[in-house]
């Protein structure tokens, strides 16, 4: 297989740079076509590769927390994208094998497959593998027709077409089926770009829909005559505002319900000489048992959330009205060297400065954010290491298990940031590996 793939590849490459404006309109359609055909052919045979990558296990023998996170490194795709990957290889194998030769055949595209596989999965429940089978040929005809979207609103009453006498009483079953895949396809992804903003994307099932247009919508009305904000913005601020009043409340869990907390970092160069040895106000840098003076936090040119988003000095000082105020200093090479004490107790201000240094679970190609993450003793305590921060990274719950019951192995670099090293098996160099979702940008 891996011939032939190596064949097609070269033979497709020799395509990339042929000069389709010399073309007749009528080759450079059927060129099209071909593309497009042997497109899905070849999304059958990743399908059939990713169903026996999942079956065997390999991506948590290699470290991964699922298959998804595994493809998601090592083909580049978003996890989403990825996820639904190994969804739609899985039903496809277990029980729809009309629909992945229909995608072989190139008679169907990937995303009509994935509509075609909910449908028939639900008139097999529905009237059994007889009626399925006969689904799976009108769909795949239906297909030749419509897109993806269309073919699945025909696919609600395609029990008229394949076993009409239970077509009624099967209509709230394709009801509750369908709230099974919109439960089954919810999500919610944050996307930090370059410029410290986030982009949202997902899908929200019907509940949590009806929940957040009940929230923002009485928020989203313009404000005045005046009011030169576009709907979009409206509903972004909204948003904003929805977040504010809850962490005003006291019932979200644990991280939560506090009022924002923002750590202003700055180098120690930078600190010393912005120090005030003669006062001592807000922004004072708890320094343990030292001498410290006052950090003038409106002397910096940007604020630093523990989440990794950079602030300008005018947002530093406006959270800093409703926040509390955790100082930090680095080293030259991003080191904490301390973190302001909000709680008189050993494991804040660690914890504190894990984030400020990992930023999130420090397995390699791991996305976890802080808040899914336990410390970790690099040398185990019951081993004799210490609870210190040359001794701790922070691993979210899976990677930590892992890394105690498999032969990867965690140290701190000359840096001071994390590195694992790898087993042997899996790489016989053995060259260590970061983890770059949460490098400081």
């Amino acid at each position: 297989m891996v011939e032939e793939l190596a064949q097609a590849d070269d033979a497709v490459a020799a395509c990339v740079d042929a000069a389709t404006w010399a073309l007749p309109e009528r080759d450079l359609i059927a060129a099209l076509d071909a593309a497009h055909r042997l497109e899905q052919r070849l999304a059958a045979v990743t399908l059939a590769l990713v169903r026996e990558i999942d079956a065997r296990g390999t991506a948590r023998a290699q470290g991964a927390s699922s298959t998804a996170v595994w493809l998601r490194d090592r083909l580049r795709l978003g996890v989403g994208a990825a996820r639904r990957l190994v969804d739609l290889a899985t039903t496809l194998d277990t029980g729809n094998p009309g629909v992945r030769q229909a995608l072989a055949n190139a008679d169907i595209t990937l995303d009509q497959a994935r509509v075609i596989a909910d449908t028939v999965t639900t008139v097999h429940t529905a009237a059994g593998p007889e009626a399925a089978d006969k689904a799976v040929g009108v769909l795949v005809h239906w297909a030749g027709q419509f897109d993806p979207a269309l073919l699945r609103k025909l696919g609600t009453r395609i029990l008229d077409h394949v076993a009409p006498d239970i077509a009624d009483a099967s209509a709230a079953a394709a009801l509750e089926a369908e709230a099974a895949r919109a439960t089954r396809d919810r999500h919610l992804t944050l996307s930090e770009q370059t410029n410290g903003r986030l982009r949202l994307t997902g899908t929200l099932d019907a509940e949590a829909a009806g929940l957040l247009r009940a929230a923002i919508d009485p928020l989203t009305a313009p404000s005045g005559p005046d009011d030169q904000r576009s709907p979009g913005q409206r509903r972004h601020d909204a948003l904003a505002d929805v977040c504010r009043l809850s962490l005003r409340t006291s019932e979200l869990p644990e991280h939560g319900g506090e009022a924002a907390q923002i750590v202003v970092t700055t180098s120690y160069d930078r600190l010393v000489r912005q120090l005030d040895p003669g006062t001592l106000n807000a922004g004072t840098l708890d320094a343990g048992t030292r001498d410290a003076g006052t950090l003038d936090t409106g002397a910096l040119d940007a604020g630093t959330l523990d989440t990794g988003l950079r602030l300008t000095p005018e947002a530093v000082r406006r959270l800093a009205c409703d926040a509390t105020i955790l100082p930090a200093v680095l080293g030259s090479t991003g080191q904490v060297l301390d973190v302001g004490r909000q709680r008189r107790l050993i494991t804040g201000p660690l914890r504190r400065a894990l984030v400020l240094r990992d930023r999130g679970c420090a397995f390699p190609g791991c996305d976890r954010p802080p808040r899914w993450c336990d410390a970790h003793h690099i040398h185990h305590w019951a081993d004799g290491g210490t609870t210190s921060l040359n001794n701790a990274v922070l691993l979210c719950g899976h990677h930590h298990r892992h890394l105690h019951h498999s032969n990867w192995t965690v140290h701190l670099a000359n840096d001071g940031h994390p590195e694992f090293t790898p087993p042997a098996w899996l790489d016989p160099e053995q060259l260590p590996r970061r983890n770059h979702y949460h490098r400081r940008r």
